[in-house]
C-alpha cells in the first residue's frame, strides 16, 4: 500500500525503534507510549484489520502472538501485559493495518 504509513516503516521509508523484525512481522517501540513498555507488532503483508484475518493468513496472527509472547519475556514483563487491536473506524483504528499494541511494565486498569 502506497500510503500506509506501517508498509512505510517495513519498507524503511519511515525511521522507527525497531524491536524484532523476522521474515513474518516486525516489532517496533510506539512513538507515543502509553505504559512504561509500549510497542507494536505488525505483519509484513498488508491486512487492514482484524476482520480481514481469515484461514489463508491466520497462522501469522499465531506467530505474532509468539512473538509477543517472546518479546515480552525478553524484556522482563511477561507476568503482565495487554495485547490491544482495534478494527475499525468505531473502535479508534487510526492506521489501516493490522497492528497489536503491546502495553506493560505498570499495573494496568481494568475495562470495568
Amino acid at each position: 500500500m502506497n500510503d500506509c504509513i506501517f508498509c512505510k516503516i517495513i519498507a524503511g521509508e519511515i525511521p522507527s525503534k525497531k524491536l524484532y523484525e523476522d521474515e513474518l512481522c516486525l516489532a517496533f517501540y510506539d512513538i507515543q507510549p502509553l505504559a512504561p513498555q509500549h510497542f507494536l507488532v505488525i505483519p509484513k503483508e498488508h491486512l487492514t484489520g482484524a476482520n480481514k484475518i481469515d484461514a489463508n493468513n491466520a497462522a501469522v496472527v499465531g506467530h505474532i502472538f509468539a512473538v509477543i509472547a517472546k518479546l515480552t519475556a525478553q524484556l522482563n514483563f511477561s507476568d503482565g501485559y495487554r495485547v490491544v487491536t482495534n478494527c475499525g473506524e468505531d473502535a479508534g483504528q487510526t492506521v489501516k493495518h493490522l497492528h497489536f499494541h503491546v502495553l506493560g511494565g505498570k499495573q494496568l486498569g481494568s475495562f470495568n
